[in-house]
């Protein structure tokens, strides 16, 4: 990290958090204008809490994205909301996401609950208004007003836009001055490894929805750069938890694992530059994910 103060200059952290498909990850991108965190339309998407970088001439902002908080039923769920409750701690603005398109109810209350305990700047953010009518955000802002004493609050719809910049406008001035945290030319403190093996995971999600979501764990194994070729070589592990979930990610003569391949290269390919070669393989590793040192193994929760 970088710690030189320059006049005027402002800076903060600033945290996402919310119920599992509130839009966290969507939003996080709109702001970044490209695809650093993987969304599907699959709860729980978000394993990991990371944070984004966006500088600008006079402030930066970093942007730390959590896991949705839910009722845990496993080791992985516990270790997914402690993680996101972390994130409240030291951080300058808390944002609350919630989809406008659904009733707020008891789990939206529990989240609000634990920003009391916070002392940062409280933003509630109503997601996905482009899914409902006037009407029907009038009636769900005034519900989210109740939940607590809101700082500020804004509606946006990251899918087209709309309201993005107004959020950007107000988060950021809630920041104070001070340095830069991060270089200019970082926008995440994910690794290069990680990311990899979260955009493989997201094209399993998107392939599979609901068949085998959260039985699956991805692991880089290796990835070596070609300088003569510009070729990026990647062999990475899809981690099951059933042997009949095997079969479903390798498909008829090989077709779903190839197609996952496929559409995970393109996306590779993007964010590293250069030509990719992935091998994928699929293991089953039994309940993993009441396993603490598998989960760690996956980068998963603290």
């Amino acid at each position: 990290m970088q710690g030189n103060v320059e006049q005027d200059f402002r800076s903060g952290f600033v945290a996402f958090i919310g119920r599992p498909n509130a839009g966290k990850s969507t939003l996080l991108n709109a702001i970044m204008g490209k695809k650093i965190a993987i969304t599907s339309n699959t709860a729980q998407t978000t394993r990991h809490r990371f944070r984004a970088v966006l500088t600008t001439d006079s402030y930066q902002m970093v942007i730390v994205d959590t896991p949705g908080i839910h009722k845990p039923h496993d080791a992985l769920g516990e270790e997914l909301n402690i993680s996101a409750e972390n994130a409240l701690l030291d951080v300058d603005v808390a944002c609350m996401l919630i989809d406008s398109s659904k009733s707020i109810g008891r789990g939206d209350e529990w989240v609000a609950n634990l920003l009391n305990k916070v002392h940062a700047t409280k933003i509630c953010v109503l997601t996905k208004t482009d899914l409902i009518s006037q009407e029907k955000l009038e009636t769900q802002l005034a519900s989210a007003e109740k939940l607590t004493d809101w700082d500020g609050i804004v509606a946006l719809s990251a899918k087209t836009k709309s309201g993005v910049d107004s959020f950007i406008e107000l988060a950021s001035s809630y920041l104070v001055q001070g340095p830069k945290w991060f270089p200019d030319d970082m926008e995440t403190d994910l690794s290069e490894e990680v990311m990899v093996a979260e955009f493989i995971r997201e094209k399993i999600l998107r392939e599979f929805h609901d068949e085998v979501p959260h039985s699956i764990g991805v692991a880089v194994e290796q990835m070596e750069y070609v300088r003569k070729k510009n070729l990026m070589r990647i062999f990475a592990t899809i981690y099951v938890e059933r042997e009949s979930q095997k079969g479903i990610i390798i498909g008829h003569k090989g077709a779903a694992i190839r197609e996952i391949g496929i559409q995970a290269r393109a996306d590779l390919e993007q964010l590293l530059s250069c030509r990719v070669f992935l091998d994928l393989s699929v293991k089953c590793k039994r309940n993993w994910r009441r396993d603490a040192n598998q989960i760690r193994r996956f980068g998963y929760g603290e």
